[in-house]
């Protein structure tokens, strides 16, 4: 997809929908998932780790007050039939007693049940280790380097480890070891950490797996989209809590609103949830609300090309709930695609057990479009930039005129993730309160939300320059936040440091880049950032530098250099009007701050 194809004001109108998708019967003898890329761990994404009645016979109890909803994970998880765990433990006697590893130990009821999660210090496995503590779990984690979202866990009294190492999953004495490993997408099957936990009997989930588990007995409302996801589901949880809503909600990122970062703990039967497309960590999840904000080629690294994207996204569209909804960006081309196989009499999947089945209902799921155009039953018209450097625009609902929106956060996408919670807001509480009023209450919100960390965040100011950063690390959000800051700085001076994220991204996508970065007046390019990475790296940020045409860029590969160029740069005219925009989902982000404080120490400013 080309740039062009994303301004929204020039997205095609999007056909009308039928306001009920009625699929035909669809008899499947296998689970969807068959076809997945194989993996060692046991994840929802490969059925070949799934037997009937693996889970139903597992009878653990785990004392956990106050969790009327909760889903005990570990009951569903941790352990497999008694068949099974006979199985598994004589096996493992047989072939390990070298090793005198007591096994026995993961039977202990009288312990307290311990999880281990590997690549902790990610957001996405960050928010289930904490969920675990709250549920009452002992919790530890290890990851190669510490993260900020390490910071709570370690507050919340999880047991980290720098690096990984088979020392991390037993005790001090050797003689006790988790219930379970937990692993992110982002970890090799080559992890000495999960090597071991399989050598020894431990079982070992995948994220998605755990994932699917603690969010079955919800009513789930899965965020999704290529890009926009993060912000949406943030802006959507803190509306609900904002309106009473007691949710349980994990996003992709740190909340400063939220108390718990990117986790809100509560009791209620509503999860909102971040469903990430990447490694099919979403294929596993069953939402009575499923939002999609876009689709784009992204992750190229595991997805092939679009199709393969698109592939993905209708297989969670069969996810949905009989009953339940699809929210959908209308004015996105690849999200509207994924509307065309209806016609093809696809059934939506539903959970059953361990095992993902065809539904035999007639029933389908309710089809809401939204966006710029006036084809979407909600659409924003009017919009304009506001006095607090975000938006302003006039909401719609089947064409007639509801309330004036106003928006602390910048950008037309910001429009389009606030029509996004605006649209998942009145269905989920359309029964409770009137559309009226549900839409003045929600104004309240929607104004008060001041964004999340790494989402155009302002890292400072010192006399005229302004310090941003923002995670953008793909064509179209570098595009959407250039325009966000254009929209806040329309006079200024914008200079971009960008740090590609990934070899086989910048690869596929450098042009595009270049494209998207001509609207600064200056672009530093740094040296590419990646950490999972082991092909051929056939190309480098230089390439990027020399490959954008429209603006001056230039290639300084060290993030501490960049640091001491732009210190030199701005302290030559300290009070010129500028602003400085980190982007990138490596460390780029340390850039902003260090050269805030080596401003204030040139310009002796306490």
């Amino acid at each position: 997809m080309t740039l062009l194809a994303i301004k929204y004001t020039e997205f095609k109108p999007c056909p009308s929908l039928s306001a009920t998708f009625t699929a035909k019967k669809k008899k499947e003898n296998q689970c969807s998932t068959k076809n997945m890329s194989t993996s060692p761990l046991t994840s929802v994404s490969d059925s070949r780790y799934f037997q009937p009645n693996f889970l139903e016979k597992v009878k653990i109890k785990v004392h956990l007050t106050g969790l009327r909803y909760k889903n005990t994970v570990l009951e569903k998880c941790i352990l497999a039939s008694k068949k099974n765990r006979r199985i598994s433990l004589l096996k493992t006697r047989a072939t390990k007693r070298e090793q005198h590893c007591n096994i026995e130990h993961l039977k202990d009821r009288n312990q307290q049940n311990w999880v281990h999660f590997v690549g902790v210090g990610g957001c996405g496995l960050s928010a289930l280790a904490l969920i675990a503590v709250k549920q009452g779990f002992e919790v530890s984690g290890s990851d190669i380097q510490w993260s900020s979202f390490m910071d709570g866990l370690q507050q919340a009294g999880v047991r980290l480890h720098i690096g990984h190492s088979t020392l991390n999953i037993q005790s001090e004495n050797g003689s006790r070891f988790p219930n379970c490993i937990v692993v992110s997408s982002a970890i090799s099957e080559d992890n000495a950490e999960v090597l071991h936990a399989k050598s020894i009997g431990i079982p070992v989930y995948k994220r998605d797996y755990w994932l699917a588990k603690l969010t079955e007995n919800h009513t789930l409302i899965a965020v999704s989209g290529t890009h926009g996801k993060s912000t949406t589901s943030a802006l959507l949880a803190y509306v609900l809590k904002a309106m009473g809503d007691d949710l349980m909600a994990v996003v992709g990122a740190s909340m400063p609103q939220f108390p718990g970062g990117n986790v809100i703990w509560g009791d209620g039967p509503h999860f909102v949830l971040e469903a990430d497309e990447y490694d099919g960590c979403f294929l596993g999840l069953s939402p009575y609300i499923a939002v999609v904000t876009n689709v784009e080629w992204e992750h190229v690294d595991f997805f092939q090309d679009e199709e393969a994207v698109k592939t993905f996204f209708r297989r969670f569209l069969k996810r949905i709930r009989v009953g339940g909804h699809l929210i959908i960006c209308g004015d996105d081309v690849g999200a509207r695609s994924l509307l065309d196989y209806t016609s093809e009499g696809s059934k939506p999947e539903h959970a059953s057990g361990t095992m993902s089945v065809t539904s035999s209902d007639v029933d389908g799921y309710n089809i809401i479009t939204y966006g710029i155009s006036s084809t979407n039953e909600w659409h924003a018209s009017s919009i304009c930039p506001n006095s607090k450097g975000g938006t302003d625009y006039v909401l719609y609902h089947k064409g007639q005129p509801l309330a004036n929106i106003s928006l602390q956060i910048p950008g037309a996408h910001n429009v389009l993730n606030s029509l996004a919670v605006i649209a998942t807001v009145t269905v989920l509480l359309q029964g409770r309160r009137q559309v009226h009023e549900l839409i003045n209450s929600l104004k309240l919100h929607l104004l008060d939300f001041i964004g999340l960390s790494r989402r155009f965040e302002r890292i400072g100011k010192i006399h005229g320059c302004d310090i941003y950063d923002d995670y953008a690390h793909h064509p179209t959000e570098v595009y959407f936040v250039l325009q966000a800051a254009r929209q806040r700085f329309p006079s200024m001076r914008l200079v971009v440091v960008f740090q590609p994220h990934t070899y086989s991204r910048l690869a596929v996508l450098k042009d595009d880049f270049a494209v998207a970065l001509s609207h600064a007046d200056h672009v530093v390019v740094t040296a590419v950032y990646s950490v999972r990475e082991a092909g051929p790296r056939n190309v480098c940020g230089k390439d990027l530098a020399t490959s954008i045409i429209s603006s001056t860029s230039e290639y300084i590969p060290s993030l501490d250099d960049v640091v001491d160029k732009l210190a030199l740069e701005i302290c030559k005219d300290p009070l010129r009007e500028i602003v400085i925009l980190t982007l990138g989902a490596g460390d780029v982000n340390t850039v902003g701050p260090k050269l805030l404080h080596e401003l204030q120490k040139r310009l002796c400013i306490a």
